[in-house]
């Protein structure tokens, strides 16, 4: 899924109802995308984020597929598919960052984040 751009089913996900203190991490490489502080209720389905853990590290691409106009998000380190992107969100940035849970990887706060290198320590 993470590469080859799919979908998971809507209230399918491992992380829909996930309501702890954290990070979530992209599932193929470990960059912090998203925290829980911005995670909201938005009825879809899927995770929804109203704004990345930072700009740099989610992209997004046009996505023209399935016969509408959608903006791709994706991992700016090693290029997964993460979900979309939609102008609908709440505020502050009225952005609804629509992503599959099977997609991330979350990280308690307190907890370590993954070593993306595997050079065996954590990130702080």
């Amino acid at each position: 899924m993470l590469l080859h751009h799919g979908t998971e089913a809507p209230f399918c996900g491992g992380l829909l109802n996930n309501k702890e203190a954290g990070v979530y991490c992209c599932r193929e490489c470990g960059l912090p995308l998203f925290t829980a502080r911005t995670k909201f209720e938005s009825g879809t389905g899927w995770p929804s984020f109203y704004e990345p853990f930072d700009p740099d590290h989610v992209v997004g691409i046009e996505d023209r597929s399935y016969g509408m106009v959608r903006v791709e998000t994706r991992c700016s380190r090693c290029d997964s598919h993460q979900g979309h992107v939609f102008p609908d969100g709440p505020a502050p940035t009225r952005l609804r960052y629509c992503i599959n849970s099977v997609s991330l990887e979350f990280v308690a706060d307190g907890q370590p984040l993954r070593d993306p290198l595997g050079r065996g320590d954590a990130i702080a």
